[in-house]
């Protein structure tokens, strides 16, 4: 499945449109983590903890997007949006959105 953040894909036309769709993931970072970063933040430096569980949340938000706009019937989602929020210091929140469509192949 095509998933992009622009409005169209290049060599297709949509010819269907589903829906928004969505991909949603709300992840704990652990103790250690946590503590980790906090080291960091008063020395300074990246937070490889925390990058990771960004990567990861990310992939699983946009893997669900893929599903959801799978089980609707869409052939690639288009002008994908991904959001991060944190929820109570200890919560990141990230979201994916789309628009799920059926696509025609115009050249070869």
């Amino acid at each position: 499945m095509i998933i992009t953040t622009t409005p169209s894909v290049d060599g297709y036309k949509i010819m269907g449109y589903y829906g928004i769709v969505f991909g949603e993931v709300i992840a704990g970072v652990n103790m250690f983590k946590d503590i980790g970063a906090g080291v960091r933040n008063i020395v300074g430096g990246r937070s490889k903890g925390y990058e990771n569980e960004l990567v990861q949340a990310r992939n699983e938000a946009l893997s669900e997007l893929e599903m959801r706009a799978q089980n609707m019937g869409a052939h690639a989602v288009v002008g994908v949006k991904v959001d991060y929020e944190t929820l109570g210091g200890q919560m990141l929140m990230v979201i994916a959105s789309g628009t799920a469509v059926t696509l025609e192949q115009t050249s070869y």
